[in-house]
């Protein structure tokens, strides 16, 4: 352990009062010394005293110059030697639990740490301090993680937030984070929130998932792949749709990584969580207004300002209001190949939802005039949803046609066909061509993708069933 690192964890504390120190903890019960001796001591009021003790051992001003694995090796050390003075009747294996909890309360999520490193774990949900679900291969499962009191969880959700320049407090009790590794966070407090703080982890893997993961999931098959990797090679705009946690972000990532890698690409998100492989990306991203209500800076005005970054392809992350007339006009005018995501029950859906966000935008465009721009600059609509075992997967791949007087047609090219639930759960059903070409296979052969016949043919149906989860 370097010099600093000794000063750091081993150095008197700041000029601050150990009385404000101690207040500082998470703890809201008395953690004081136990008067029947510590065999009687709980693991939680041990902890309650080392934690204490560490802060007022740290030296807080130099740990921010230290590398993390250089600090944690020196508190490590610490925890260890007040432990030895507790003569706490720990064995080895609550000795080394006790110190990864300390080291989680200072640097990490808290309680939590441990899920948020789990790579089953795609969800984390903290309904108030004493309830906490996650969501493994689809299904919700509780756990025994609890918080100390609703201090704790509130300590643990300011320094998410806080991280990213964003805050949490009475005067804004809900908000939109994201953590270091990509996921995103969501928290909300009293008093809107009336039973306690909550707070929602979505996690991202480090890895994008590829086309040949959703074929292994049987999220698809492999004439599916084969057609939306054309798409969007030929530059076909897509609209991505879906419920929540349908996968919907995690198609957008497939699709992006089949775009060329020389082409300029753009994205707009609330919230960073797209992995684009590619060389040359743009990554913008919205700010929320600050403390004074001021400096906000929406979707919409990336959008508008994107379209001066000269663009090849432009991706919006979810496009929820009236930036869609904007994301429609880009689409129509030089962007094509560009992609975005956003809540639907269907591809019809989609449409209906994307023509009142326009009406979002107050420009008071005559329906059928909206209408046409959304027959001209939507090619294809991707549903996916999450079925009741899990699963995630390609529902339907639908083509917009065109209009046919005040209403766009649109035809489906391939669809998943749920026939039933086995003795284990599982949804059973085909993924099935319906037996149309789809009119943009021209322009994919002006690409260079040739489609065979068959690729479309209604008896080349494949069995979805018992996929394993995304």
């Amino acid at each position: 352990m370097t010099s600093d690192a000794r000063d750091a964890v081993g150095a008197p504390p700041l000029a601050t009062s150990g009385d404000a120190q101690r207040r500082s903890l998470p703890w809201e019960a008395p953690v004081g010394r136990d008067t029947q001796g510590p065999q009687l001591a709980t693991l939680q009021q041990i902890k309650g005293r080392i934690h204490r003790q560490l802060i007022e051992r740290l030296n807080l001003a130099n740990l921010d110059r230290l590398e993390r694995e250089e600090v944690v090796a020196g508190i490590r050390k610490v925890v260890q030697e007040l432990l030895t003075k507790e003569n706490a009747p720990l064995n080895l294996e609550e000795r080394e639990q006790l110190v990864a909890q300390v080291v989680n309360e200072i640097f990490g999520l808290g309680p939590l740490e441990p899920l948020s490193q789990d790579p089953e774990v795609s969800d984390i949900l903290v309904n108030t301090y004493k309830q906490v679900y996650v969501e493994r291969h689809g299904k919700l499962e509780p756990t025994d993680v609890r918080f100390q009191n609703d201090k704790h969880l509130l300590q643990v959700i300011d320094r998410i937030v806080s991280a990213v320049g964003r805050r949490i407090d009475d005067s804004s009790p809900m908000v939109d984070a994201r953590l270091p590794d990509g996921s995103r966070v969501n928290a909300i407090i009293p008093p809107l929130a009336i039973d306690g703080p909550h707070l929602s982890i979505r996690k991202f893997k480090r890895d994008a998932l590829s086309g040949e993961d959703l074929l292994r999931t049987k999220s698809l098959t492999p004439a599916m792949l084969e057609l939306v990797r054309g798409i969007v090679r030929a530059r076909l705009n897509v609209l991505i749709s879906g419920g929540t946690g349908a996968g919907k972000t995690t198609l957008l990532n497939v699709l992006s990584s089949f775009i060329p890698a020389d082409e300029r690409i753009v994205t707009i998100e609330d919230s960073a969580e797209l992995q684009l492989r590619q060389p040359h990306v743009v990554r913008l991203e919205t700010r929320s207004a600050n403390i004074e209500g001021e400096g906000e800076v929406s979707q919409r005005q990336l959008l508008i300002n994107s379209l001066r970054m000269r663009p090849n392809r432009i991706i919006v992350g979810e496009v929820r209001g009236p930036e869609a007339i904007d994301m429609l006009q880009a689409m129509n005018t030089g962007h094509d190949g560009s992609l975005t995501t956003l809540h639907a029950n269907g591809p019809r859906d989609a449409l209906g939802r994307l023509e009142t966000m326009v009406s979002m935008a107050n420009l008071h465009l005559p329906e059928k005039a909206v209408r046409q721009q959304i027959a001209s600059a939507i090619d294809v609509v991707i549903q996916v949803s999450r079925l009741s075992d899990g699963t995630r997967k390609v529902m339907t791949i639908a083509e917009v046609v065109g209009m046919e007087g005040d209403v766009i047609t649109m035809q489906d090219i391939f669809g998943f066909e749920r026939r039933g639930i086995d003795a284990e759960g599982h949804v059973v059903g085909m993924f099935r061509p319906t037996g149309i070409r789809p009119r943009f296979a021209e322009r994919l052969q002006s690409w260079g993708i040739e489609l065979p016949a068959e690729l479309f043919s209604p008896l080349a149906a494949v069995p979805g069933q018992e996929g394993a989860r995304w």
